[in-house]
């Protein structure tokens, strides 16, 4: 049998970091808004006629096989750690192959570990029979990817990978509730270019040491994210209305706020790059993610985001990249 699962990763608009648990529960209202793209995590399962378990991350380059009877040992396995732990979790009863591989770039700051989570979930899932429904599939990953990284994970990434198209996650003490936005897809292409600025994210925000400073109390913070939440709420409010006017100058003015999260959430390569877009066509400068490299996304004038394209395409090392929406999520084909 051979499973082959794929998930696309996601450009964040506004609310990054207000999705961490227990964030989200001191700021009435909290939301973030987001949108899948064409940028795919895949995951490839085939099952063997022998009790081998070979795990291989094309990306990372790292291959290493264990056996059914060792599947104990994945708990702690440091190789490939979220794939460990994903199939010490499911305790699957046959050998099997599995390769992984993304076509985002690495440490894009598309969410392409949470979005790979998922793609291995629905994959894995499918090898063990079905085990859980597809409603189960996000508390497992947050969870999975908790103790991979050892502190709490934001919930909006595993929502785009699964379901895809353009989002708006709303956090409340009864629950999270994803709520689709049916808005003009078309002029939201034509107007976000993505580039990745050829430095894979290395410090960016530190979502652990910021979740510390607002549980002690740190007040500025609070204000910090009573306005990203408000960003979230007037971002959606007016891509639901097509009202792209403000949604230029909303996402203009979340971006010295986001700033305010740290200082390490641009290099001086990424203001380079903001700057000549800026001058070249483009409104607003939206850094996915958590920062410190990575992707940039930009909101262009109307009509000018062949200009932007063209002058960030001069800077060495700088790639734009090729994306449509991603209108559907998380798929799972056996053959």
């Amino acid at each position: 049998m051979i499973i082959e699962s794929s998930a696309p990763t996601r450009v964040d608009l506004a609310g990054g970091t207000i999705d961490i648990p227990p964030l989200f529960l001191f700021h009435e209202g909290a939301a973030t808004v987001n949108f899948a793209v064409s940028l795919l995590a895949k995951c490839r399962i085939e099952t063997r006629d022998d009790n081998r378990i070979i795990l291989e991350s094309v990306d990372r380059g790292v291959k290493f096989d264990t056996t059914l009877e060792q599947i104990a040992d994945l708990k702690n396995e440091s190789r490939l750690e979220l794939l460990s732990k994903l199939v010490y979790f499911f305790k699957p009863k046959v050998g099997f192959n599995m390769i992984t591989e993304s076509e985002a770039p690495a440490g894009a700051g598309l969410a392409g570990s949470s979005t790979l989570n998922i793609a291995c979930i629905g994959a894995l899932n499918k090898l063990v029979g079905d085990r859980y429904p597809p409603e189960r599939f996000i508390p497992i990953a947050a969870n999975v990817e908790c103790q991979v990284i050892k502190v709490p994970t934001g919930f909006q990434d595993y929502y785009s990978a699964q379901y895809g198209g353009v989002a708006s996650i709303h956090f409340r003490p009864d629950g999270i509730e994803r709520e689709a936005l049916d808005i003009d897809t078309k002029t939201l292409q034509e107007r976000i270019l993505v580039c990745y600025t050829g430095e894979p994210r290395n410090s960016g925000t530190n979502n652990w040491e910021i979740t510390k400073r607002h549980i002690d109390g740190d007040r500025e913070l609070f204000d910090i994210f009573e306005g990203i939440r408000d960003t979230s709420l007037h971002l959606r409010s007016a891509l639901l209305q097509n009202d792209w006017d403000s949604v230029g100058e909303i996402l203009r003015d979340s971006y010295p706020e986001r700033k305010r999260l740290s200082p390490h959430i641009t290099t001086p390569q990424m203001d380079k790059l903001i700057d000549k877009a800026l001058n070249n066509g483009a409104i607003a400068a939206r850094i996915c993610g958590a920062g410190g490299g990575g992707c940039i996304a930009f909101f262009c004038e109307n009509g000018r985001k062949p200009d932007v394209e063209t002058t960030l395409a001069e800077e060495k090392g700088v790639e734009v990249l090729d994306w449509k929406l991603s209108v559907d999520g998380l798929a799972v084909n056996i053959s």
